[in-house]
């Protein structure tokens, strides 16, 4: 075996260098020919030379040459590409990227542009892998430059990756056809050959030949059109900068633009469908002072002369940070002051913060590998509220992050949560990273890391990870240095301002007096997946405190509980005030148990203050009564992020089983005093989550106590809430919440005005502009009714707003006749009326109702190969309809019919993260019915007697 094995490793170094010695492994057939002579060998004689997902690293992309003839009436587009290829080792094959695509030919030139060979040369194809092999008879020298050159062509893809055809209708109901790019994370190989992995940057100059009646845009400005036979013309692109394949975009359209110009003179544009151009001025607005921002912020000039932002009409995301062209949903750039909320404008302003911000973190520096893409997805959802709030302080963002954080914990207390740095290999796993923790717990561990080191130093870290891996890639632990301020020992050496590990300790900062290990504090939140509970008792002077994992699906009277706590250990950045100082406390907590001194004239303690840390805390014995008593007595001694966070904890505590369900509503007892939107709506939240739960089941009188009691305590609220769009933007914020669950919970003041505004609308026959943010519900009571109905649906048919249209929708799947829920799950699956974009979150809709409950869900099941098909296996649309079909299941019946349906679809299902959390989910609302429900009914009896 051993002579086997060295001989195998022999012709791996002399002829294809990059294939590895393994079972799986495929090689030629024969044995290589001489430099020089050509070969013999066809395609049937010879077999796929790499057997591993990712490509091998001795041949490097410096340039791509991409030509490309999209044509938008027979649906196909044909190219070629010239990629000059660095090679490290000598080898005859090259190996790369490509799906679906035809290769039609394909040819190796030297670095002075001669042919190798006389043959064109065989192509064998892998598309387990997605890959292609390309044969040279001659070998390809080590430390040598070639130019590889194939042509190509496919039909544009169906769905929403790769190149793909995208169509809208014009108010005269003509439909018009242009077409997109959407390539991350791995559908660049479905619009040209290449070699897509993040880590292979390369320049790309791009020609795109097209009609006179459209126009076409990529990463980079037109240097020049040059007119061809038949009448075509052919966009030459500049010369890109350096980047990664899913990167790069180009668009064929008919739209139009609106333009202005940043202080450092780069152009932006809005593009958008022609008559939706007016709806395009908010966003030139939002990106000029975005991009002004950014380049002030990380004191690094934007690299390239434009940035476009495009609103494609089937865009299954929300947006993608395509290099100097951003693509969108429509509902993500478009903004009229007619139809569009409050909440519809910082739903703009903040996707295209998170866009920009993705220009220097993701674009600029990239990560390795997409085990890291938290490092491109949690600073950019960091950064929207960074920008926005510096941009846009009316817009008071800062609200929001709180609840970013809360719907990170509640996918991470479930134990299907993942670390912040997982594996994924293949497009499925990859895919599936750009999930909740990647953004969302990424965002709030960066918050966390920001307080600990405080602003200055966290802004001059970042800047200068970015300065020092700009048209590179970087990982984890390069951020950490660059925060840490460390360097290797070359640099040390070569005197720059930075410190050698070993002499810093691998940080320099004072903290607590010590000094820190930042990669080790950094590696507990990025490399072990969960979130710590922190336990808190009161021992006279003493704060006495443990750590454990915090979890939701098991009690610690479970038998698993020990196995499942087995490992966890974080260190925690503390934070706490009393109220005998009005300091921030700050305390690191490295062990399973610790205490600190905060002396005996303190009457009560918060931990965590303003939720800055990323933890669950659970005040023992007496604790959670001292808060209470606080909270009725003088709550705004609090912060009302502090009275938030007190709010969250308790109710995530009564999940988890270590509170009980009349403690934590005693806790919002309080909420009648309360003047500020957020506590008061996460509050309501809890409130109305439990009603949403129970009115699922068969507990009519349960359900009828729990709405009167939240009509009877939020009552004041309720009735002074005026029917307009006047206040600020929490006021606004309120107003659209409150009296959206008032009119569901059939309160007959909100019923009798909401009806009496949908009637004023129906007489205007649809032209009379709704207050936005009652909107919705006035749409959702109209649409219980027939006439009303059917005329929410022709309305929908032929609006120019897609914000108009989204709240529309949502009223229409309000409906109680299961027939009506049954035509819009249809009509979402032909794509034409409810385009497939929208599928996934029509289906999540019906399912919130308690009539389309079970109907979504057999839906899904009746059409799940379907599903998949448009939707790509692993995408956020089957995570959410996985996930948000069963989300509110809570009878042991669902969870084993959930189960054999997975069982059912095993191979699938075996590959996804999704439906486990989906098990989970199930499982926690079973416990939760199981727990609290009596509880529950014993409290509201309490309080409606």
């Amino acid at each position: 075996m051993a002579s086997i094995k060295l001989l195998e490793l022999l012709l791996c170094s002399f002829f294809l260098v990059g294939c590895h010695s393994s079972q799986s492994s495929q090689q030629v057939s024969s044995a290589p020919h001489p430099k020089g002579e050509p070969s013999p060998l066809g395609e049937d004689n010879l077999s796929f030379p790499w057997s591993r997902l990712r490509l091998p690293r001795y041949i490097i992309p410096l340039h791509y040459h991409l030509v490309l003839q999209p044509n938008l009436t027979t649906l196909r587009f044909t190219g070629s590409v010239q990629i000059q290829i660095d090679v490290q080792n000598n080898s005859n094959w090259v190996v790369l990227h490509s799906k679906d695509l035809q290769i039609s030919k394909a040819t190796i030139l030297d670095h002075n542009f001669a042919h190798l060979t006389d043959q064109v040369l065989p192509v064998l194809h892998n598309p387990s892998h997605e890959q292609i092999g390309i044969f040279s008879p001659r070998v390809l020298s080590s430390g040598q430059k070639y130019f590889l050159y194939i042509e190509f062509g496919a039909e544009f893809a169906e769905g929403f990756y790769g190149f793909y055809k995208s169509t809208y209708k014009t108010s005269k109901g003509e439909t018009r056809t242009l077409a997109s790019t959407h390539f991350e994370p791995t559908s660049a190989r479905m619009a040209f050959p290449c070699f897509d992995e993040p880590s292979f940057k390369a320049n790309f100059s791009i020609q795109i030949r097209r009609s006179p009646q459209y126009i076409s845009l990529s990463n980079m400005p037109i240097v020049k059109t040059v007119e061809l036979h038949g009448g075509l013309l052919e966009d030459h692109f500049a010369p890109s900068v350096k980047m990664s394949t899913y990167l790069v975009a180009f668009v064929i359209c008919d739209f139009k633009s609106v333009t202005a110009t940043t202080a450092s003179g780069i152009k932006v544009s809005i593009y958008a469908a022609p008559e939706k151009w007016e709806q395009t001025h908010y966003a030139l607005e939002v990106a000029v002072k975005m991009l002004d921002f950014y380049e002030e912020y990380f004191n690094i000039p934007y690299p390239l002369p434009k940035q476009d932002l495009i609103a494609i009409p089937d865009f299954q995301s929300g947006a993608m940070e395509n290099w100097g062209l951003t693509t969108y949903r429509e509902t993500s750039l478009l903004y009229d002051p007619l139809t569009s909320s409050v909440s519809d404008k910082l739903w703009v302003t903040m996707v295209i913060g998170h866009e920009l911000a993705h220009q220097w973190f993701g674009n600029l520096v990239t990560m390795k590998w997409w085990n890291d893409i938290w490092l491109n997805e949690g600073f950019a959802r960091y950064m929207e509220y960074i920008s926005v709030e510096a941009t846009y302080p009316n817009l008071k963002v800062e609200e929001y992050l709180l609840h970013t954080c809360f719907a990170a914990i509640g996918h991470d207390s479930l134990n299907s949560s993942r670390p912040i740095s997982s594996p994924a290999e293949n497009p499925t796993q990859i895919k599936e990273m750009f999930d909740t923790v990647s953004y969302d717990k990424g965002a709030c561990v960066l918050h966390m890391l920001r307080h600990f080191l405080t602003d200055e130093v966290f802004q001059s870290g970042i800047v200068r990870y970015l300065r020092k891996y700009s048209f590179g890639n970087a990982q984890n632990q390069d951020l950490w240095d660059s925060l840490a301020n460390t360097c290797s020992e070359e640099e040390f050496i070569s005197g720059k301002h930075c410190y050698n590990r070993d002499q810093s300790n691998k940080n320099a900062y004072l903290f607590a007096g010590e000094h820190l290990d930042l990669t080790a504090i950094m590696n507990t939140w990025t490399l072990q997946k969960g979130i710590p509970l922190v336990t808190v008792t009161r021992k006279g002077p003493l704060l006495l405190l443990r750590q454990h994992r915090f979890l939701k699906t098991v009690l610690p009277s479970d038998p698993q509980w020990s196995s499942l706590q087995q490992g966890f250990l974080w260190h925690i950045p503390l934070t706490y005030r009393t109220d005998a100082s009005s300091i921030i406390h700050r305390h690191l907590m490295t062990s399973t148990s610790d205490s600190i001194h905060i002396g005996e004239e303190a009457s009560w303690v918060k931990i965590n203050s303003d939720m800055t840390g990323y933890y669950v805390v659970h005040y023992e014995d007496d604790g959670w009564d001292v808060m209470a008593k606080l909270m009725r007595e003088n709550h705004t001694a609090l912060s009302y992020k502090d009275r938030t966070h007190l709010i969250h904890n308790a109710f995530q505590l009564v999940s988890a089983g270590h509170l009980s369900l009349n403690k934590a509503m005693d806790l919002i007892g309080y909420l009648q005093l309360e003047k500020h939107t957020v506590p008061l709506l996460e509050g309501l939240g809890y409130l109305e989550a439990f009603y949403n739960l129970i009115e699922k089941i068969d507990e009519l009188e349960l359900t009828k106590d729990l709405g009167r009691y939240i009509l009877y305590f939020f009552r004041a609220v309720i009735d002074q809430q005026t029917w307009s769009d006047s206040g600020s933007v929490s006021e606004r914020r309120l107003r659209s919440e409150v009296l959206s669950l008032a009119c569901h919970l059939d309160y007959p003041p909100c019923l009798e005005r909401a009806n009496q505004h949908f009637q004023e609308w129906l007489q205007s026959n649809g032209t009379l502009n709704l207050p936005t943010d009652v909107a919705e519900t006035v749409y959702s009571v109209g649409a219980q009714h027939d006439h009303g109905w059917n005329s929410l649906l022709d309305t929908y048919k032929i609006s120019l707003s897609e914000a108009q249209k989204n709240k529309i929708l949502q009223a229409l799947t309000s409906s109680r006749d299961t027939g009506k829920l049954l035509r819009l799950l249809q009509l979402g699956l032909e794509g034409k009326v409810i385009r497939s974009q929208d599928l996934s979150s029509l289906i999540l809709m019906v399912a919130r109702n308690p009539k389309g409950h079970y109907l979504a869900w057999n839906f899904v099941k009746k059409n799940w190969d379907e599903l998949v098909e448009k939707l790509q296996l692993g995408s956020f649309c089957i995570r959410h309809i996985l996930i948000g079909t069963t989300g509110q299941f809570s009878s042991p019946d669902d969870l084993t019919e959930v189960q054999l349906f997975f069982e059912s679809i095993k191979e699938q299902a075996s590959q996804l993260r999704a439906t486990q959390i989906a098990l989970d989910n199930m499982k926690k609302n079973i416990r939760w019915i199981q727990r609290n429900l009596e509880t529950l009914r014993k409290w509201l009896n309490e309080q409606i007697k």
